[in-house]
């Protein structure tokens, strides 16, 4: 001990401290990109899971998508150039149980093998479906898989999952140890916190990879790092609040895990839709009756001594009453009862006087209402009418102009309006590209410095290239979103997974764009960064829509129903984990003019066994092998 406590005296400490300052950002980086390209690589080719064929023309329509839209018109997935169909005639989605074809108001109606149905009904391959004077079958795909042009980093295999929890739980390890060695000796209050966040993140390692046998941890691998960046952050500035974040934290990760529990089945989530709007409306309701106003704002419920933000767990609400499946989309081509319900959200919060969190849902509105609708009309018409109630909030509401009066003139009065920008700015300076070390900056001093100014903090303790890195890291969850658009396992996750990556970027940059004095400073928190226990848990919570947007999540849990495991089984091939088609309909399969092979003599029935091998009439498979047919689809698809 006495060896160690000279060896902290010395000069040399700050040079390692330096060196480890310098290491840190690289190894947060390192991990940042490598999970990105990683879930990349694991994303499958959009190859045909089964095929449409209309006998009468021989035109072959692959099937790509888990929700395909079938109809006249030519935005739809599978366009039948047949005026006697409708526009949007029938969906045809995949589920659990199997294939599944559904009537979304079409005049002629929908038969499966000459009869007619009301409402969804299961098909089986050798199934014919009719619309209008169109017949499609029903078979399985031979189609070439679609060669991927997208950029997925510089390494040709995904990195292992361990590896990239081990780095960056070295990445905390790093933080930690300059909480714990200084000049004065070595600190032990800072290890608590670090063994915590590494305890949680490996917990949910195991129980992810371990018992649930999932192949993909990306997302989990980002959202443990940043948050075990704020927690160290936090550990180092506020100790005594450090305890609530990792709290926090727990309680996050088990709201992840419950909400991919939850949105497993869709039926339930549809169930659940209206009453988890109505809780929602009930909990803005409660908080403005019993909330209490801090810092001009009405957004807080009192506990005991726990204190509850409500309208950030309606976030989540938020996203889950916005979607939608594609045969609900469908039945029902409107807004309606989502604009009413942003609409009230919108009124609570204007009460509540919390302007902030008002553009945050906003912005989550715009991005839900353009992917139901695809009308930029209607975006138009949403912020016309937007910017005429910003105009009588102002009119009626002069003291919100206040919040303005500061913006772009922070250096006109740095001891007075401009007092928390202008610190920002200079500290942020003053810690360069590697910080001044855990604790040892001046703006810990300023007064939210680890809430609404937390960036300019991590910037100086941490220095401007780990600031940076956290940026990239939550601008990835676009691209995380954008990836898993098109092989979502339903439209619902494809929406809900592009609103919550948009809301925590679009929360981001009002924070950062705000303490540095680029937009007017709104008081929102930096997602995983912040002290605040409800902003932990939220985000926690949005991360859940990411991933089980992405179609490994659930495919590997069916594949260790059947007692065996691979890479093809949870949603990849062999060589990139690039599995088989499933995602939400965005985009069109246009008709490839070419009759399914026959030069084998017979028809190919289920998994290309010939016709004549337990089939029933007209080339149909029979009872027996239908049952066959759902059960190797529901282990290979």
């Amino acid at each position: 001990m006495e060896f160690l406590t000279g060896f902290l005296r010395s000069g040399v400490l700050p040079m390692i401290m330096l060196a480890v300052r310098a290491v840190t950002p690289v190894l947060a980086l390192y991990v940042v990109w490598r999970s990105y390209t990683s879930f990349q690589k694991g994303q499958r080719r959009r190859d045909p899971v089964i095929m449409l064929w209309d006998e009468a023309s021989g035109t072959r329509f692959p099937v790509l998508c888990w929700e395909n839209s079938i109809g006249r018109s030519k935005s739809c997935d599978i366009y039948l150039p047949d005026a006697t169909a409708s526009r949007d005639h029938a969906v045809l989605m995949r589920r659990d149980e199997g294939w599944f074809i559904c009537d979304t108001g079409s005049h002629s109606g929908v038969l499966v093998n000459g009869r007619k149905i009301d409402g969804k009904k299961l098909v089986n391959i050798g199934d014919s479906i009719t619309m209008g004077s169109t017949t499609l079958t029903l078979w399985n795909a031979d189609a070439q898989p679609e060669r991927r042009k997208v950029f997925t980093g510089f390494s040709r295999e995904a990195a292992s999952p361990f590896k990239l929890m081990f780095t960056a739980s070295l990445v905390h390890v790093l933080m930690g140890l300059q909480s714990c060695l200084t000049e004065e000796g070595f600190r032990y209050e800072p290890l608590l916190p670090l063994a915590a966040v590494l305890v949680m993140g490996w917990g949910l390692y195991l129980f992810s990879i371990a018992i649930l046998h999932r192949v993909s941890f990306e997302i989990e691998t980002v959202a443990y790092l940043l948050s075990g960046i704020g927690i160290n952050l936090l550990a180092a500035t506020n100790p005594a609040g450090v305890t609530t974040q990792m709290a926090a934290m727990l309680l996050g990760m088990l709201l992840f895990s419950f909400l991919i529990w939850f949105m497993g089945d869709m039926d339930r989530v549809a169930k659940f839709r209206l009453y988890i709007g109505i809780g929602a409306i009930l909990l803005f309701a409660v908080n403005l009756v019993f909330g209490r106003e801090v810092y001009g704002s009405k957004n807080w419920i009192m506990i005991g001594p726990v204190s509850i933000q409500p309208s950030e767990f309606i976030k989540i609400a938020f996203v889950f009453v916005g979607t939608s499946t594609l045969d609900r989309l469908q039945t029902k081509k409107n807004i309606t009862e989502f604009l009413v319900f942003a609409g009230v959200c919108m009124g609570f919060l204007f009460l509540m006087r919390d302007f902030g969190t008002a553009l945050i849902f906003f912005a989550c509105f715009l991005i839900i209402a353009f992917m139901r609708s695809g009308s930029i009309r209607t975006i138009a018409l949403i912020l016309v009418g937007a910017s005429l109630g910003v105009v009588l909030i102002l009119y009626f509401k002069p003291y919100v102009m206040e919040r303005f009066a500061g913006w772009r003139h922070v250096w006109e009065d740095v001891n007075g309006i401009g007092y928390q920008q202008t610190r920002v700015l200079t500290y942020i300076a003053s810690g360069g590209l590697f910080g001044v070390g855990l604790g040892k900056g001046c703006l810990s001093y300023i007064f939210a410095a680890d809430s609404d100014l937390v960036f300019g903090l991590l910037c100086e303790e941490q220095g401007l290239l780990m600031g940076l890195v956290v940026l990239l890291a939550l601008g990835l969850f676009i691209l995380y979103a954008r990836s898993d658009v098109i092989r979502s396992r339903s439209t619902f996750f494809s929406i809900a997974s592009c609103a919550a990556a948009g809301l925590l970027v679009f929360q981001a940059c009002l924070n950062v764009f705000g303490v540095t004095d680029i937009l007017p400073l709104t008081g929102v928190t930096l997602p995983f960064i912040s002290a605040g226990g409800s902003s932990m848990i939220s985000v926690w919570g949005l991360m859940a829509f990411l991933k089980t947007s992405d179609e490994r999540t659930y495919g590997a849990r069916r594949a260790s129903r059947h007692g065996f495991y691979s890479a093809r089984e949870a949603g990849g091939s062999p060589a990139s984990n690039a599995g088989r088609p499933r995602g939400n309909p965005v985009g069109t399969s246009k008709p490839h003019n070419v009759p399914p092979e026959r030069e084998r003599g017979s028809r190919q029935g289920a998994h290309g066994r010939p016709a004549s091998a337990g089939t029933g009439k007209h080339g149909r498979p029979s009872g027996g092998e239908r049952e066959r047919n759902r059960e190797m689809e529901d282990i290979y698809s």
